[in-house]
């Protein structure tokens, strides 16, 4: 085995031993706290990839967020605990479905204001177009299109 072999197996190895790091397991005696575990980490948001459940991340925030989610269902704290704890720390945008409150509206209803503000938009310009008039050339344009037809047609 040469040295530049040697190395690339080490080399290999070691990025594995990482990719196993990144790993956690974690373990229920009870499968009711692994399903609950399983809902809340779909339930909740990373708050780092901000498009992901605490399930689909691999960001390390997600990990510790996690491993306090574990934590709290092996001491038994209800699903509403859990919540209102994570709330009170990191706010409304943990949770992947935000309530409907006063200071979620624009994000709750701001998409269908859009909508509905591009629909009137839209049926505005339809109307409009119905409404122009089409304009004659005159006399002396006619004779400028033809002449410049006639140019491009000895060309």
């Amino acid at each position: 085995m040469t040295t530049k072999q040697i190395f690339t197996g080490l080399l290999l190895m070691g990025w594995m031993v990482i990719a196993q790091a990144s790993i956690y397991a974690f373990d229920f005696d009870d499968p009711q706290k692994e399903a609950r575990f399983k809902r809340l980490s779909e339930e909740l948001r990373c708050l780092v990839c901000q498009n992901q459940t605490l399930a689909d991340s691999n960001a390390g925030l997600a990990m510790d967020l996690r491993k306090e989610l574990y934590k709290q269902i092996q001491s038994n704290a209800s699903d509403e605990e859990i919540k209102n704890f994570m709330v009170s720390r990191y706010g409304d945008f943990v949770l992947y479905n935000p309530p409907v409150k006063t200071s979620t509206y624009l994000l709750w209803f701001g998409p269908f204001i859009l909508v509905v503000i591009g629909l009137i938009i839209l049926l505005r310009m339809v109307r409009n177009i119905g409404k122009q008039t089409t304009q004659t050339l005159s006399a002396e344009d006619h004779q400028r299109v033809q002449q410049l037809l006639a140019e491009k047609k000895e060309d």
